[in-house]
C-alpha cells in the first residue's frame, strides 16, 4: 500500500464533546473525524460490458456488475493514519452456460477539497460465476496511508473556529466560516477516499444517458 498526502481533518471543538452535545454557551458541539468520508463518484458505481462490446442495443448486454456496501475504517500507524474502504461487487451475467471469470477495474483516489485529486490507485478485482449461476459477488478494497502532521489545521484556525462569543460582541452573528481563509484551510483538511469502477469514455457516457 503507497504512502499519499495527508487528508485527516482535525477535531474542530474540545476533545471532550461529543458531536452533536449542547456546550455552555447553547451552540451544538461539532466534531470531525480523523477517518476520511468514504463514498462513490456519480456514475461509476456500474459497469455494463456488451458482446459484441461495440453494441448498446439492450438485447446485446452480457454482464452488469455494481459496486454497492461501501465501508470506511482508519486506524494509527506511528504517525500516520491509514485509511481504507472496502466494498462488493454484485454482478449478473446475461447468459450462464458454463463457469466464467469477469476481472472489472476499479480505483480508489483521495480527494481535497471536494475537487482536487491527490492521488489515484487502480486494481482489479474478479468476479467467478459457477455453472448455470447468474449472479456472484466478490469484495475488494482501497485504501492509504496518510502524514497525519500534513493535515493538521493550524492552531490559529482552531482558535478561530473555537472562540466563544457573547451576543454584544460585534461579530457575534458572524459565522467564522464566511471568512475565506478559514474556509479555505478547512478545505484543505478535508479529505474524501472515494472508489468505483474504472470507466472507458464510452462507459461513463453510457452510464450518464442510459
Amino acid at each position: 500500500m503507497s504512502k499519499l498526502l495527508p487528508l485527516i481533518p482535525l477535531l474542530i471543538l474540545a476533545a471532550c464533546a461529543k458531536s452533536g452535545d449542547i456546550d455552555e454557551t447553547g451552540g451544538v458541539a461539532v466534531t470531525r473525524s480523523a477517518c476520511p468520508a468514504v463514498g462513490i463518484p456519480a456514475q461509476t458505481g456500474d459497469i455494463t460490458l456488451f458482446d459484441p462490446p461495440t453494441s448498446r442495443d439492450a438485447r446485446a448486454i452480457d454482464v452488469v456488475a455494481t459496486l454497492t456496501n461501501v465501508r470506511g475504517s482508519c486506524g494509527d500507524l506511528n504517525a500516520d493514519v491509514v485509511a481504507n474502504a472496502t466494498f462488493d461487487i454484485e454482478a449478473r451475467r446475461a447468459h450462464t452456460a458454463g463457469a466464467r471469470d469477469v476481472t472489472f477495474p476499479y480505483f480508489a483516489t483521495i480527494v481535497r477539497g471536494g475537487n482536487v485529486v491527490v492521488a489515484k490507485r487502480v486494481n482489479r478485482v474478479t468476479v467467478h460465476f459457477v455453472d448455470g449461476q447468474a449472479r456472484a459477488t466478490a469484495q475488494a478494497s482501497g485504501g492509504a496511508v496518510i502524514n497525519r502532521a500534513a493535515a493538521t489545521l493550524p492552531a490559529e484556525v482552531i482558535d478561530r473556529l473555537r472562540k466563544k462569543r457573547k451576543a454584544t460582541d460585534a461579530d457575534a452573528s458572524i459565522d467564522p466560516m464566511a471568512a475565506p481563509d478559514i474556509r479555505t484551510a478547512v478545505a484543505r483538511a478535508s479529505f474524501e477516499l472515494l472508489v468505483g469502477f474504472q470507466l472507458t469514455g464510452e462507459q461513463l457516457q453510457y452510464n450518464a444517458t442510459r
